[in-house]
Parts: C-alpha cells; sequence; structure tokens
C-alpha cells in the first residue's frame, strides 16, 4: 500500500478509469484533472494513452494520425513540464510515451509499417518485447530482465528519440516499446499495464510508485 501518496492523471473522464483503477487496487489515491492547480502537489504524473498527438507539434503535417485532441495534448504538454520543473516521477504509457518523446524534441513515426501487428483490433494485441543493451539498471531490466509479453494497441511509435530519452525495450519489428530519461525520474511504455490480464501490469506500477515514495 503507498497511500497517502496521491498520482495525478491527466486526461478526460471516464477515459482514465482503467488508469484510476488500477491505482486503487494497489491502495493508491489518484486526482484526475485537466486543471493544474487540482494535481500541481501530487507525487507523481500519470500520462494516460489517447488519440494522436498534433503533428504540428513535431513539425509535421498529418500523414495518418487519428483522433487528435490539441487541447488536451497542450495540457499534458504543460502537466509534463510541472512535474519535470518539480524534479517528480513521470509515467507515461502508450500516447504518454508519445507525449514525452515530442517534449524533449523528439519525432513520432505517424503510421507504423507494421502498425497491423500492434494496433486495436476489436481488442489488445499481445507479442514480445525485448531489452536493448548491456545496462541492467534501467527499470525494463530490473523488472522483466530480457523480455516481456505485453499488450499493445497503438498504430504510431517513436521514430526519433527525444534528448536524453534512452530506449530500453523494443518489438521483433524494431519498434521502441518503453524509455527512460538519462537524468530525471522518467519511465514510459507503449503498452497499457492498467489492463493486462490477470494483473501482470502490477510489478511495473508498484515500480513507478516506488518511485513516488522516495
Amino acid at each position: 500500500m503507498y497511500s497517502p501518496v496521491s498520482i495525478a492523471i491527466v486526461g478526460r473522464t471516464p477515459d482514465t478509469a482503467n488508469y484510476e483503477k488500477a491505482l486503487h487496487n494497489l491502495g493508491v489515491d489518484t486526482v484526475t484533472s485537466l486543471y493544474s492547480a487540482q494535481y500541481k502537489d501530487c507525487a507523481g504524473l500519470l500520462l494516460p494513452g489517447g488519440g494522436d498527438i498534433t503533428p504540428a507539434f513535431f513539425g509535421q503535417r498529418n500523414r495518418g494520425s487519428r483522433n487528435i485532441d490539441t487541447k488536451l495534448d497542450i495540457i499534458q504538454f504543460k502537466a509534463l513540464e510541472l512535474f519535470i520543473e518539480k524534479k517528480k516521477p513521470v509515467l507515461g504509457i502508450c500516447k504518454g510515451l508519445q507525449v514525452i518523446n515530442v517534449h524533449f524534441g523528439g519525432t513520432i513515426c505517424q503510421h507504423l509499417r507494421t502498425a497491423e501487428h500492434h494496433q486495436w483490433n476489436n481488442s489488445d494485441q499481445f507479442h514480445y518485447v525485448y531489452h536493448i543493451g548491456s545496462d541492467r539498471t534501467d527499470f525494463f531490466y530490473q523488472i522483466y530482465e530480457s523480455c516481456a509479453y505485453v499488450n499493445s494497441a497503438h498504430h504510431q511509435g517513436i521514430d526519433k528519440p527525444g534528448t536524453g530519452l534512452i530506449p530500453v525495450c523494443q518489438s521483433d519489428d524494431g519498434v521502441i516499446e518503453a524509455i527512460s530519461h538519462s537524468g530525471l525520474p522518467i519511465m514510459a511504455v507503449q503498452w497499457h499495464p492498467e489492463r493486462m490480464p490477470a494483473g501482470e501490469g502490477t510489478e511495473l506500477l508498484y515500480y513507478f510508485l516506488s518511485m513516488c515514495s522516495k
């Protein structure tokens, strides 16, 4: 149990219900809001999944992006800036990973060459992801060691990683599936731990909460 730690979820209800439920099941309070005054004192930030980022934010025209919500993008970028300024932990999930990447100057592939193996198809798809490199101190290796079996519901992915961001795992087809920051308490995954079957995403959420409890 991690109470009285509270986690900010910056998104629109009921789109965030799965994230709230997953954290509440771990005994953690959440503050779901679009207004920084309501979540600025939280111990950590969760940037949830959702539609695609407005391509103009990474210097491109729309080449396949869907379900764009520019107002929400701006709010999430500002929330990320706030928690970076305070040096508080951040967890990005799916779109949240991409928001983090774009914030640090990275770019997005607007429709993956192998999107059919990753995107939502009336339900999550599943595949393995594999640790990258020899550094065994990153969160992915600490939790999963060399590989993990994860769910997938995205048609976009990282093209160029942002400054300071380190890819820590990838899928068979080379899609970057998780990143961490070299100097800040930021971690992000392309899959959805909040809705993994049989609670299989719990370890990752616990890892994030341990960062928020320090």
